[in-house]
């Protein structure tokens, strides 16, 4: 739904899991062979996947200053259990946290959160407050106050509803 530039680094796999599901329709493309392959999923591995996409919601939700959007595990609970390793380069000897052997879901997205604390970008990353859409979005926003995933769309909405509600 988002007009936005992509988040920055590993958030980029993060906001792409979130955005899986489309809360305004139903449609999750968790359920297409398509949508699966983007984040190298089987269908086997799609429960999890959805545990772990709506824990981020709540997180996202959480740093926007909303509630969770429904109960769920919490996010650090699905991270604790992902295999990460210290990766050293050995060029120029600069450290990262990596998924260990082939990576796992959770433990790239274990990953892009500890990439994303280090860099600061994390608390940034946030879920649009619109309750029909709860989209996940970088807020780019200059006093990081951002609350819609799409100013022309979920903004506009709401401010719509404001505007009417003042009217009536």
């Amino acid at each position: 739904m988002s007009e936005r530039s992509p988040a920055p680094g590993g958030l980029g796999l993060v906001e792409t899991l979130v955005n899986t599901l489309d809360l305004e329709t139903g449609a999750d493309s968790l359920d297409t062979g398509e949508g699966r392959a983007r984040l190298g999923l089987t269908q086997d591995d799609v429960p999890a996947a959805r545990e772990l996409r709506e824990s981020l919601r709540a997180t996202l939700l959480a740093h926007a200053g909303h509630p969770p959007h429904r109960a769920v595990t919490p996010l650090g609970e699905l991270l604790a259990a992902a295999p990460l390793v210290v990766a050293v380069d050995p060029a120029d000897g600069s450290a990262a946290l990596a998924p260990a052997g082939e990576g796992s879901l959770t433990a790239c997205v274990a990953a892009a959160v500890a990439q994303a604390l280090v860099a600061g970008t994390w608390s940034r990353f946030k879920a649009c407050e619109a309750a029909d859409c709860h989209w996940a979005y970088y807020d780019r926003s200059p006093a990081g106050r951002g609350r819609w995933c799409s100013m022309q769309v979920c903004g506009a909405r709401a401010k719509m509803r404001r505007y009417r509600a003042k009217e009536s």
